[in-house]
């Protein structure tokens, strides 16, 4: 009888406990677009903060800034470059649009008839399924004119005052939230805490401290990688392809944003920038690009930016990934492939932050199973302290 009323017990324990676990999920999804501010104002903290370090140990005659206005400095600075670097591929967009005429497009399509003829007679050989009246220019257009028709232009120009209006709200919501998150050190810390049973505060509060380093520790890494791909890609576009100063920066800043995406950025970043230099360099009104064979420039082009690949995977990812986080190589590989898998290639940009939380999560609340003791055997691949 005893044991079946604490088993009763213990289902009713479980039923409260699922139950009240289903309620919070149901409340961060109503509230999720709040929850994402809160989140994106917590990841410009963490790249501001050492920022707002530096800015502590300068003084003037012996006098410190206050702490509210070095907070507004540091959030400002990070904001205009995270903008700055979103906004960098504008240059890009609008000289295809000033450039190119029906005129050039003309010219450029006489141009490339040649190589495009070759290049189906390989597709049709290889593939003989295509048929022999493939085109894959034809193909390309009609796909184009699928995706861009007279209703989808109106549906976009329809909720662009909407859209807007959620940018606006959702910039004015991050630099708020994260403002306070900068200035008021702890102040994050002391909200989860408010939220667990006191004989885990203690728990908690080293577990958001090694959270928070190792992620801004991450984050900076991430947008000095940004930085050196995009670098690098310009200087070979610039200086070798001779794509010009606008096209160049703005294919290269492209190929920066985009390598954040793990593995399949880079891929993306390599077809898309060739892409768009070929398009450039065949459509545009001023001359630019090397004066070679189609080919010839096209293999140029693919061989700055696999360059720059191969100095990413080499040199820039592992200071990054298994420095920064403090986790093996292997680790992140696997972590990336099951992410991949399960929410596509989207969802490798969240991976490493998330199984950074997780990471330290586990060794903090359950350290003394064995997996994570053999995955995590000692405490300085998870502290803030240094090495």
């Amino acid at each position: 009888m005893e044991s079946s009323e604490r088993y009763s017990d213990k289902l009713a324990k479980y039923i409260i406990a699922a139950a009240g676990a289903a309620a919070v999920l149901g409340i961060c999804w109503y509230f999720r677009s709040v929850l994402a501010y809160i989140l994106i104002a917590v990841v410009v903290s963490l790249i501001a903060k050492p920022l707002m370090g530096v800015f502590q140990k300068i003084s003037i005659k012996g006098t410190k800034a206050p702490d509210w206005l070095l907070a507004a400095f540091s959030i400002i600075i990070v904001l205009c470059l995270l903008i700055s670097l979103l906004t960098s591929v504008v240059p890009i967009i609008s000289g295809i649009v000033k450039d190119v005429s029906m005129v050039n497009i003309e010219s450029a399509a006489r141009g490339i008839s040649v190589p495009l003829a070759e290049f189906n007679a390989f597709l049709t050989r290889t593939f003989p399924q295509l048929g022999e009246g493939f085109r894959i220019e034809v193909t390309i257009l009609n796909e184009l004119q699928k995706m861009f028709n007279v209703s989808a232009f109106s549906s976009v120009i329809g909720s662009a005052a909407s859209f807007v209006t959620n940018i606006a709200i959702g910039l004015f919501s991050v630099v708020f939230i994260g403002f306070f998150f900068i200035k008021d050190d702890g102040l994050f810390t002391q909200i989860v805490c408010a939220l667990v049973p006191d004989k885990h505060e203690a728990t908690t509060e080293r577990a958001i401290s090694d959270i928070g380093y190792l992620l801004s520790r991450y984050f900076i890494g991430v947008i000095l990688e940004m930085i050196g791909v995009a670098l690098i890609n310009f200087l070979g576009l610039m200086f070798i392809a001779r794509m010009g100063f606008n096209a160049s920066i703005g294919i290269a800043v492209l190929t920066g944003i985009l390598n954040v995406i793990p593995y399949v950025g880079p891929f993306i970043g390599v077809v898309l920038g060739t892409l768009l230099s070929v398009l450039l360099k065949y459509t545009s009104v001023s001359p630019i690009g090397l004066d070679v064979n189609f080919w010839i420039f096209v293999a140029i082009l693919i061989a700055i930016l696999y360059f720059t690949q191969l100095v990413d995977n080499f040199v820039y990812q592992p200071l990054i990934y298994s420095t920064s986080i403090k986790s093996k190589p292997l680790e992140i590989f696997i972590v990336l492939l099951i992410v991949g898998h399960i929410g596509g290639p989207l969802s490798l940009i969240i991976a490493i932050p998330c199984y950074t939380v997780v990471r330290v999560i586990a060794f903090r609340f359950f350290g003394h199973i064995k997996a994570i003791k053999r995955l995590i055997p000692d405490e300085k691949l998870i502290t803030n302290e240094k090495d």
